[in-house]
């Protein structure tokens, strides 16, 4: 036992950079670098494109629809490259260094973009009255593509990295995360909601009110001290060395388990293959064990006398551990999960844009001589889940325990399952007020003019912000939790990552949902008019977001009741309980001896 100890540490420590100071790095004083980093980027990141549906109109004056295409389908191409940076990451770059390069991209996307707005050349001529307006050129358009791209690239190294790197700064095994008070998930989210409350605020006033020069020019000043500030904490972070492409592991299994399929499954699963210092770097918080599910795989794991006799290193396209076996099988039991959050954002993709444009037709002061931005209405987004995140830690979680016995109130499933509900909701409330909308317009005869401002107070759309502020609180914390946890610890950049996928694809679906209503429901009654938002039908469009989301539901509801969560096995005292980071359920445990054990950890 003892000289399984040696070897645990051993094993720890080869994952750590080496340096006389490894022990002392990473814990709370990295925050301030890293959470500077994100509020900068986040801030910039927001500034940046929050208002941008106004400045694709009406600077550059593209069609509505167009414009909404436009974004949508960079914010997808923007959300599938953190699956690539991920891969660099996790396979030899490091989370810093692809953080860092990331960045510089991002910065440089930024800048091109603000060149746009202070340049005449790169945009058409201003057009106030939005009848007849010149379209930006073919070759302003590729300037303002060409950096949208960069700053897709810039993302594709900074998303999915960040919050694992913050992550691994702390102990999250499952006693470090039972020892906290806080969870450091609804924290790093509530610190990102502040940049986003003060970008929506400050940014966007400058937009409308002072200028696009100054309204872009402010967020890449900011990214410019974010990238700063981050690589000052280089000598404090905690940084884990890459242990090689989580993609290559998973292929290798499946070969392997495909070589073997006419191989019979030793009746004892302990015969499988199992190599320790092989999974070292991919297994410090503990191996995962045998399971049940998928054991078509579990051939990849299968001995054979010729390689029982080899003294060699396993081929590991021929032979498996388990413990690589079972990441394949992690990422196949999460997949179906993953995968119920894209119907989500193909349903929530373009409403931003929609309800941006019905705000502009709104009245919007708040005094008579101050108007709020249409773009600023996130705030009530963002206010609720800022107050949601502290009531759900300090006054949901410890009501609810005392009903479910969790020690943190619901699990991560329950969680996201109430954020799909919430989100319905909202989007059944859209519908509503739009129709509102539309009856008002319809008594004062404005629905043939554009730009008109239709009497009636944009504050009527507050309630569909706050619900969608309010699910954020139980839908993207519980996802984004869930996938770090459930994920192989090698694989946790990637997980992020696939979160990040789940955007990507959902955008680009929607894009098509919009696509097809816009081309469908006639030139007439179209529910998506380009110019005249008043002559659309945008209250049934928004029914149809409800239809799919329900369908939705009841897909992740199935898939929520038949998931089963990871096994793990730890070294840990024999007094600390094993909980789950998800479910924090008792784990089951075989006791080793007086002062360790080996703590099998099953969500309940």
């Amino acid at each position: 036992m003892d000289l399984e100890k040696k070897l645990d540490a051993e094993y720890v420590e080869e994952k750590i950079e080496d340096s006389p100071k490894k022990k002392k790095r990473g814990g709370i004083r990295t925050l301030p670098f890293i959470l500077a980093n994100e509020i900068c980027d986040r801030f910039a990141g927001v500034g940046f494109h929050a208002n941008m549906i106004t400045y694709l109109t009406q600077q550059l004056n593209m069609p509505l629809v167009q414009a909404s295409n436009t974004l949508t389908n960079f914010g997808g191409t923007a959300s599938f490259t953190p699956l690539i940076g991920a891969l660099i990451a996790d396979s030899f770059a490091g989370q810093f260094w692809t953080i860092t390069i990331g960045s510089i991209f991002y910065q440089l996307g930024m800048f091109s973009v603000t060149m746009t707005a202070i340049l005449p050349k790169l945009h058409p001529p201003p057009c106030p009255t939005q009848v007849n307006c010149q379209e930006a050129s073919t070759q302003q358009l590729w300037v303002l593509y060409m950096s949208l791209l960069l700053t897709t690239i810039g993302t594709g190294g900074i998303r999915p990295c960040v919050v694992t790197f913050a992550a691994n700064q702390f102990d999250m095994s499952k006693s470090g995360v039972a020892g906290r008070k806080w969870n450091y998930f609804n924290w790093y989210y509530f610190c990102m909601g502040l940049a986003t409350l003060t970008a929506l605020t400050v940014i966007v006033y400058i937009q409308d009110n002072v200028g696009w020069g100054w309204g872009l020019g402010i967020p890449t000043m900011a990214m410019t001290i974010s990238v700063i500030a981050f690589v000052i904490g280089y000598p404090l972070y905690l940084k884990h060395k890459p242990a090689g492409s989580p993609l290559v592991r998973m292929f290798q299994v499946a070969v392997a388990a495909w070589k073997k399929r006419n191989a019979p499954l030793p009746a004892d699963r302990s015969l499988l293959y199992q190599n320790k210092e092989l999974d070292a770097l991919i297994s410090t918080d503990g191996r995962l064990l045998h399971t049940e599910q998928f054991t078509w795989l579990d051939k990849a794991a299968i001995v054979t006398e010729g390689e029982a006799k080899d003294s060699k290193p396993p081929n590991l396209w021929r032979l498996s551990t388990v413990h690589r076996v079972e990441e394949l099988k992690s990422i196949i039991r999460v997949l179906p999960i993953w995968a119920a959050g894209i119907l989500l954002v193909t349903a929530s993709s373009h409403q931003g844009s929609f309800v941006l444009t019905q705000a502009r037709t709104m009245d919007r002061h708040l005094s008579s001589s101050f108007q709020i931005p249409p773009a600023s209405l996130s705030i009530f987004s963002i206010g609720t889940m800022l107050i949601g995140l502290v009531v759900y830690e300090r006054l949901f979680v410890p009501f609810v325990r005392k009903f479910t016995g969790n020690p943190v109130g619901i699990s991560c499933l329950q969680r996201m399952g109430i954020g799909y509900v919430i989100n319905i909701v909202a989007t059944l409330v859209a519908s509503l007020v739009e129709k509102k909308r539309k009856s008002v317009a319809t008594h004062y005869h404005l629905l043939d003019s554009p730009m008109a401002i239709v009497p009636i107070s944009v504050f009527w759309l507050v309630p569909q912000y706050c619900l969608h502020g309010l699910a954020e609180v139980f839908m993207n914390v519980g996802h984004l939790e869930f996938l770090y946890d459930q994920a192989p610890e090698s694989m946790r950049s990637t997980a992020v990552a696939l979160y990040c996928l789940t955007t990507s694809v959902g955008n680009y679906l929607g894009t098509m949902v919009v696509s097809m209503v816009h081309s469908y429901t006639g030139k007439e009654h179209n529910w998506l008019p380009d110019r005249n938002i008043n002559k659309g039908r945008l209250e049934y469009y928004f029914l149809l977001v409800s239809g799919i989301q329900v369908i939705n539901l009841i897909y992740y509801v199935i898939c929520a009741s038949l998931y089963t969560y990871k096994p793990l096995e730890q070294v840990k005292d024999s007094d600390e309980q094993g909980e789950d980071l998800c479910t924090h359920s008792p784990s089951s445990k075989i006791l080793v001896d007086k002062d360790s054990e080996l703590e099998l950890s099953k969500g309940k």
